[in-house]
This record gives structure tokens, C-alpha cells and sequence, in this order.
């Protein structure tokens, strides 16, 4: 038997405030110094504690959880997984999607004529009625319309925080889409973001820092989002005759150094930035129109002359030039601290403490690039423990949600009303424009608006309002 979860309206924003904000001060009556390094390490190294979490963990030993949770591998999750599969665009690749929920080029081109014979004098709302009919005329074989796609990666991305078992390897995988970001609504890109997380992020988010980053250099959403697959050697494209006419783009190797590896202040110059952009001149994408994307170097469009990055020559050649850069940037000891300075702020503090940064730094030096140790480090420190610690971190949207979700112990049968509260709290999952990714510290997330609305969302959940989500009448 199900029922919605009714809670009396102090109760509400007990649980908004607990949940939003950091606690200072002595612990909850009853709950040992081990209680509470549990609690932590439920919060910081995942998306909260279900009921029943406590006990499990105490059960286990906290040393064998952390553990567990740093090999992700080797835990179950198809409660998780069977959550997503339901979700008909969720393992779909990218030419099935484009095939079953793009709107056809007949019905684009339809579009854009009516938009010209209807003039601006039209309302938004008959501009938008006339839109729909011409796309129901062109249908055809279309299973969905195309915002179904990013609607089922957002209530995947809630799902999988939710239930997975994997609670670390959720909140990694969340750090390096938001690090190596790329924005779903610019033009196709909401059709490759879904592989781009899927096939690039998931299997290397726990491996060689190296590997990672080539694997985002070299993925069609990367390339698209930072219009490096339109990149090319001017000299180039003048002596291809009845060709349009390209330029060299620096967009991504201003943020392979800036956001990806070296840090804002990582010692480069403009001189370095276009340097780099020349080096990836031919770094493109085969079949992005059609077909099922991927990674292509056009040696036709590319830059052959010798390059200096960071002082380094870089000899003229082909796309090993672009991979010698890629080792080059990430072997960097700039790169080195701001990976672990990054990592031990989402995991530990805002300002985390620079001896543990010194530490992880020196972890990610020593084992060249190995994410797992990087974060072993962090997470198995005292700095992590520290009763400090606790109270060191504001929740994002999203880890708010998830975690009033997983602390009520509701069923979330559908995710897309959790989904669209994240986003009015002003993160959209999947859309955030700017290359940087949604900041972890207080500042972007500490307002008058942003906190009514946790108080909203607090009261809508424990008082049964919100669609999709229900609890077990014996919670």
C-alpha cells in the first residue's frame, strides 16, 4: 500500500533547514562521535543518508564502506540502472536519437518559411501554435519531441543519485561533467550529451587524469560545444577552391588551461592559447549531421607549422601533435594542484586546507594522474574528518533535492517534477551556457530566493505534493 508522505508544517522546514545548511555545534543528543563521522561521510561522499543507512554502515565498519564506495565496480546497482532503463531515450545512441526525436529538416525549413510569411507582428503564442502544427504534419516516424531527450537525462541524472548504490561514483561522475561541462541546448548538442556522460565520463572518471582528458578533447560533444570542430588553418581553407572560407578558433584551447588543467592563474599567455588552438586545427567530428558521431582529424584543415606551448616545441606534424599537448598539460604540476585544490574543495571545504591540497598534489604527481588515489587521499584524511569539515559545505540544488528525497525515504516513481525543482532553484541539469560548470561553494547558492525555494520544495515534499513521489506507508 502506498501513500503520499504528509509531515506536520514545523516539521517542513526542519527538514529544509537541516538539509540546506550547515550545522554548527554539538551533535544530536544520543549520537556518538562515530554516528556523526558516519552521517559526514554519507553527506560529502554521497547524496545523503537513507533510513537505514546509519545502521548498515555501522554494521560494516565505516573504514569498509569508504572502501567499497572508492571501487565502485565491485557493488550491485541494478535497482539503479533498472530505474533508468525505463526511460526510453536513457541507452539510446546518438543516430537513434536524432532518427526518433529530432524534428525532420523538411518541417525545420517549414518552420522558417511560415516565421518569415507570419511577420513579427505575430504573438509568441501563435508563432508557437503554428510551430507545433507543422511539426505534427512532419512527424512521421518521430517517437518524442527532442526536449524528451535532455527531460529523461535530467530524471536519470535524479534517479541514479537517488538510488544508486554507487553514491561516490555518482557525485565524481556530477564533479568532472560540471569540470569538463558542455551546454544541452546549443543547437544538436542535446542529442550528444547523453553519450558524451554515458561513454566519456563514467569510464574514466576513475582513471588516469590523462586519459580522461583526451577522452573529453576528442568527443563530439566537446567539439561542438567549443566549436573546435570548426577549427582549421585560415592558410588552409583559402587553397581549397568552392569551400567556405574558416578560421582558427581558440574557444577550446583557451579552456583545455583555463577550466580543464592549469587553473586561471596556471601561467600561460595568449601566445600559449593560440599556439594550442593551432595544435588542434583538425580536431573534428565525422557524421555529425547523420549517423552515429565521432572523432575525426582532418589533416586537410590543419596547421602543419611548429608550435611552442608553455615553452615547449611542439614539432609540426599531424593529430599526435594535439595528443603531445594533451600528456603536456596533463602532467603539469599547475594542473597537478588545481585538480586536487578542485576536488578537495567539493569534498571537504570552500577554502580546503592547503597542507591536504599540498598532499593530494603530490599523490597526483607521484602516481601520474590517478584519480582514485587523488581522491583516496582526500577522503581517508583527517582534514576530511575534522568536526570542522562538517559544517564546511552548502548543499547544491541538486544534492538538496536528492538528499530530502533519500532522508524522507520516498519512492520516486517519476523524477521530472524533482528535475524541474533543481532547476528553479537555478540548476538546470544538463544547461548551464558557460564552459565553467555549476559551482560547489556557498556563494552561488546562498540567497533569499534560492532558500525560499528549498523551504518550498521541503514543504511540498513531507506535506505530499509533489508528482511522481510517494512513500511506503510503513516509513
Amino acid at each position: 500500500m502506498m501513500r503520499t508522505l504528509a509531515l506536520r508544517a514545523p516539521t517542513c522546514f526542519a527538514l529544509a533547514l537541516a538539509i540546506a545548511l550547515p550545522v554548527h555545534g554539538a551533535e544530536p543528543r544520543g549520537r556518538t562521535e562515530d554516528d556523526a563521522r558516519i552521517v559526514h561521510a554519507l553527506n560529502r561522499l554521497g547524496y545523503g543518508a537513507r533510513p537505514g543507512d546509519l545502521d548498515a554502515v555501522r554494521a560494516t565498519g565505516l573504514d569498509e564502506w569508504i572502501r567499497r564506495q572508492l571501487h565502485p565496480e565491485g557493488i550491485d546497482d541494478r535497482r539503479a540502472e533498472e530505474r533508468v532503463a525505463s526511460l526510453a531515450t536513457s541507452a539510446l545512441p546518438v543516430a537513434e536519437l536524432r532518427k526518433g526525436y529530432e524534428v525532420p529538416r523538411a518541417a525545420r525549413r517549414a518552420i522558417q518559411k511560415k516565421r518569415a510569411e507570419m511577420g513579427e507582428d505575430v504573438s509568441e503564442a501563435e508563432q508557437r501554435r503554428a510551430r507545433r502544427q507543422i511539426v505534427r504534419e512532419h512527424a512521421g516516424d518521430m517517437k518524442g519531441a527532442p526536449r524528451q531527450v535532455v527531460d529523461e537525462l535530467q530524471q536519470a541524472k535524479v534517479l541514479r543519485a537517488v538510488y544508486s548504490e554507487r553514491q561516490l561514483d555518482e557525485v565524481l561522475v556530477d564533479f568532472w561533467m560540471n569540470h569538463f561541462n558542455v551546454y544541452a541546448n546549443k543547437g544538436p548538442e542535446r542529442f550528444l550529451v547523453g553519450a558524451y556522460e554515458r561513454d566519456v565520463i563514467r569510464p574514466h572518471a576513475w582513471g588516469r587524469f590523462e586519459d580522461l582528458l583526451l577522452a573529453t578533447a576528442q568527443s563530439p560533444a566537446m567539439l561542438f560545444y567549443l566549436d573546435n570542430w570548426l577549427s582549421a588553418d585560415p592558410a588552409a581553407t583559402r587553397a581549397m577552391p568552392g569551400r567556405r572560407k574558416r578560421g582558427l578558433n581558440e574557444n577550446y584551447a583557451r579552456e583545455i588551461m583555463e577550466l580543464h588543467t592549469l587553473g586561471v592563474d596556471g601561467g600561460y599567455t595568449q601566445k600559449d592559447v593560440t599556439e594550442v588552438a593551432r595544435v588542434f586545427t583538425g580536431w573534428s567530428i565525422a557524421r555529425l549531421r547523420d549517423g552515429e558521431p565521432r572523432f575525426v582529424f582532418n589533416a586537410r584543415v590543419h596547421d602543419r607549422g611548429d608550435k611552442v606551448v608553455l615553452g615547449r616545441r611542439i614539432e609540426g606534424g599531424g593529430r599526435e601533435e594535439g595528443e603531445q599537448v594533451i600528456r603536456l598539460l596533463a602532467a603539469h604540476p599547475r594542473t597537478a594542484r588545481f585538480i586536487s585544490y578542485k576536488l578537495a574543495r567539493r569534498f571537504v571545504a570552500d577554502e580546503p586546507p592547503a597542507a591536504l591540497v599540498d598532499r593530494a598534489a603530490e599523490t597526483f604527481r607521484r602516481t601520474g594522474g590517478d584519480i582514485r588515489a587523488v581522491i583516496t587521499t582526500i577522503v581517508t584524511s583527517p582534514e576530511f574528518f575534522d568536526p570542522a569539515a562538517r559544517a564546511a559545505k552548502i548543499k547544491t540544488p541538486l544534492e538538496f533535492v536528492v538528499s530530502a528525497v533519500r532522508a524522507s525515504g520516498t519512492e520516486v516513481a517519476s523524477a521530472r517534477e524533482l528535475a524541474r525543482r533543481i532547476a528553479l532553484m537555478g540548476m538546470p541539469l544538463y544547461q548551464q551556457q558557460p564552459p565553467t560548470g555549476y559551482k560547489d561553494t556557498a556563494d552561488a547558492w546562498v540567497s533569499t530566493s534560492g532558500l525560499l525555494a528549498r523551504m518550498n520544495f521541503a514543504s511540498d515534499l513531507a506535506t505530499g505534493r509533489l508528482a511522481g513521489v510517494t512513500a511506503d506507508a510503513r516509513s
